[in-house]
């Protein structure tokens, strides 16, 4: 029996014949993820890379633009070959084309292991060779990460120092979420999580009386009790808006908290009664885009004002065209409100969306692996890799600057699965296609490792040391390795340690130190900048575990309530800006200096839904993290006819001769996938929703426009950003058609290995 930690749980597992065969959550965890159940057999899969691989193509051709990524077979090679190709590519593309040519597209959820931190390794040996093109911010929060720090000067601590759910137990009267409060998602964080008490929280906030108000198409995306109201998928800042006009006109905004912590209500006042427009922002107004009652809308708003609440928008509102306006605009009512920084009142974003806002901050950092200087100025915004790749040289809007996409002829990738997270997949197969080499480093065969040139088996957390904790969890815990590493995968340390020693800067990258010696370097240099005292290195391994202090209690924005002198924000004003100078003066279209409503493209209200008349959401499964380990039970369990399953409202299935347990061709001018339909009251009329993280498996491999046969949404969805702002993901939201799939389905063959030949 041995003890781990995963992004969605620590848990102790049995491991026999080289693989886990059964886990347990660890004591005192109330409420477990139901993913470890994903744990068992993970070991050795059949979807597990056994060994260095070449693309065929790749390795008789050479570098260069290729149509096959994706369809072709690989080639076998030994672990000697595949640094000599690899280490002379990597001279090759930076001696001809500099460092700016590479593109390291790590995403970081691997492993929850500080040390063997995917993303951190591979950008760590990156900047040993000189650099490389990065992305910002993430898919989860690429609006969020722009947006917020110019509207309240950060974006982490709307997370990290959050108001606690223990004061929102005890404060608050009415929570008002935005996006619901979906505690499947409240399962996972990253660095790992070793207590889940969103669940228990919620239970004791009802049981003290407290209110739960939810806007979202999904009756589930609140566990238990709430007043639901389900309006048109992406008209919430309609309805904040409305909202905000109750507040103005019937003299319940807090006009002292607007005029002494926030700049620039004035201006947008005048939009909000349509002062300048001729188009006040009524409940009425409201209604005709939402499909609410006003009375409702109007009723709440008396509510809100009358009692001690909080105002939370979940991470999905922004993964949507114009994303930047739903938490800008959620922070605006709550300063209309006047209860920013007192205890259980004023705002949240992301309560719902991970295990982090609500939970108590650590007094302290974490131990990290440094990852050294990156020369290299070039970046995208991290939803723009298909941009940048289809169009080098062409010039873009960014957070007020004029920017231009570096040519990149190789794209490294370790740690992630870009196939699960990005827009429009078509369109990301014709990307890849036009770089010259495409290198992956991954346990699995994902369909990010199906598109490589040069395939690097990794090993998983289980078969190597290392320790982990979050910035939100009280635990610093010991990783042991739980069996040998499988087949021929390796640690990515060892194998960029191996790379770093052909390319002449393996001291710059290893410092002279194994896996080993940089575990306990890493601690012992952590611990001795600490002002509390914590166990050696040995006893910590040991014991398996170190607690460590928090801050409870915790309200957001408390101290600038307080003194908002002394404890200004990290705004250009040090106030709340509702109307943001820096923002108007971009002269942006599609995103003004104050929130407003923007008709997305992608609704109900809009032609488009002529064609294709179903609103899909495509949220995060509850059966798994991402797109990780969907090969395992609890992932497999969760299909329907072997495919990702697709809820639908019974009118919708009725109208379309539907039936649970159907496949169904989901589809729009985009692309194509099947699904298992599972109709469900639970979802409004005319929405229907599919999880992302099924493993893309096209049809045909050589076709970038196949349909997908195993359900991944991101087939179909456009891949345009939020805004010229911050250009974040808008894979959230998706117009569709649904149809029987009348012949028999293809097999799914996700998770078995492509054809691999040996010389």
């Amino acid at each position: 029996m041995g003890t781990s930690l995963t992004h969605w749980g620590a848990f102790r597992a049995t491991v026999e014949a080289g693989d886990v065969a059964s886990v347990a959550p660890i004591a005192g965890d109330t409420d477990p993820s139901p993913a470890l159940g994903n744990l068992p057999g993970s070991v050795r899969h059949s979807a597990r890379i056994t060994g260095p691989a070449v693309r065929r193509g790749w390795l008789d051709d050479g570098p260069g633009p290729s149509s096959r990524r994706g369809a072709d077979d690989f080639v076998a090679v030994s672990w000697d070959e595949l640094t000599e190709l690899l280490a002379a590519e990597l001279r090759r593309v930076i001696d001809r084309h500099g460092n700016s040519a590479l593109y390291g597209g790590s995403y970081g959820w691997a492993s929850a292991g500080r040390f063997h931190h995917a993303q951190s390794q591979v950008h760590r040996f990156l900047n040993c060779l000189g650099g490389y093109t990065f992305s910002r911010h993430s898919y989860s929060l690429g609006a969020t990460g722009v947006i917020m720090p110019r509207v309240v000067g950060t974006h982490d601590d709307l997370f990290k120092r959050s108001t606690a759910w223990d004061v929102i137990v005890e404060h608050t009267e009415l929570l008002v979420c935005f996006g619901g409060l979906a505690l499947k998602n409240t399962g996972v964080n990253h660095g790992g999580t070793t207590a889940h008490p969103a669940r228990d929280a919620l239970h004791r906030f009802r049981a003290g009386g407290g209110r739960i108000v939810s806007f979202s198409p999904l009756r589930d995306d609140v566990d238990g009790p709430c007043d639901w109201f389900a309006p048109v998928p992406g008209t919430d800042v309609a309805i904040m808006l409305a909202l905000a006009h109750v507040l103005a006109t019937e003299s319940l905004a807090d006009r002292d908290f607007l005029a002494t912590y926030c700049t620039g209500y004035e201006r947008f006042e005048r939009y909000l009664l349509g002062i300048d427009d001729g188009v006040p922002k009524s409940p009425q107004w409201a209604a005709r885009l939402c499909g609410l009652d006003p009375e409702d809308l109007t009723a709440l708003a008396r509510q809100m004002a009358a009692h001690r609440t909080i105002v939370t928008v979940s991470w999905s509102l922004q993964r949507t065209r114009f994303g930047e306006q739903a938490p800008w605009m959620g922070l605006t009512l709550a300063a209309m409100l006047g209860q920013i920084g007192l205890p259980g009142g004023g705002f949240g974003h992301g309560y719902g969306s991970m295990n982090e806002p609500g939970l108590p901050p650590l007094r302290c950092a974490l131990p990290r692996l440094p990852q050294g200087v990156n020369p290299v100025t070039s970046f995208i915004p991290v939803a723009a890799i298909s941009d940048m790749l289809l169009h080098p040289g062409e010039s873009f809007d960014y957070n007020g600057l004029r920017l231009t996409y570096p040519d990149v002829k190789m794209v490294y990738w370790a740690g992630g699965n870009p196939f699960h997270r990005h827009q429009n997949i078509p369109r990301l197969r014709r990307a890849l296609g036009r770089v010259d080499t495409v290198v992956v480093h991954d346990p699995y065969w994902t369909a990010m490792a199906r598109h490589a040139d040069i395939v690097v088996p990794s090993t998983t957390f289980l078969e190597r040391d290392d320790f982990s904790g979050s910035r939100n969890d009280p635990v610093l815990m010991a990783m042991p390795r739980l069996t040998e590493p499988y087949a021929g995968a390796r640690d990515d340390y060892d194998t960029f340690a191996t790379l770093a020693a052909a390319l002449g800067v393996e001291e710059d990258f290893t410092e002279g130190r194994t896996s080993a010696q940089w575990l306990r370097h890493l601690y012992d240099t952590w611990s001795q900048a600490l002002d509390f005292a914590v166990p050696t290195f040995d006893e910590f391994w040991s014991a398996g575990q170190v607690r460590l202090p928090v801050e409870d209690g915790l309200t957001l924005l408390a101290d600038f309530r307080a003194d908002p002198v002394a404890h200004r924000l990290g705004t250009r004003s040090g106030l709340i800006e509702i109307f943001s100078d820096d923002i108007d003066g971009f002269g942006y279209s599609d995103c003004a200096g104050h929130p407003a409503w923007f008709e997305p493209s992608e609704w109900l209200g809009g032609p488009r839904a002529q064609r294709y008349p179903l609103h899909l959401i495509a949220n995060q499964p509850a059966s798994r993290l991402h797109s990780q380990l969907d090969g395992g039970k609890t992932s497999q369990e969760s299909k329907v006819a072997g495919r990702e399953p697709i809820r639908m409202h019974p009118s919708d299935a009725q109208a379309r001769g539907l039936h649970t347990g159907d496949v169904v061709r989901v589809f729009n001018d985009r692309g194509a996938c099947l699904a298992g339909v599972l109709v469900d009251e639970r979802v409004r009329p005319q929405v229907v929703q599919l999880s992302t993280g099924a493993w893309y498996d096209p049809v045909d491999p050589a076709d970038p426009e196949a349909m997908c046969v195993h359900g991944n949404p991101n087939v179909f969805t456009d891949d345009i950003g939020t805004s010229s702002l911050a250009r974040g993901c808008t894979g959230a939201h998706v117009l569709v058609e649904i149809e029987k799939y009348a012949a028999t389905p293809p097999p799914v063959r996700a998770h078995q290995p492509p054809r691999i030949v040996r010389r």
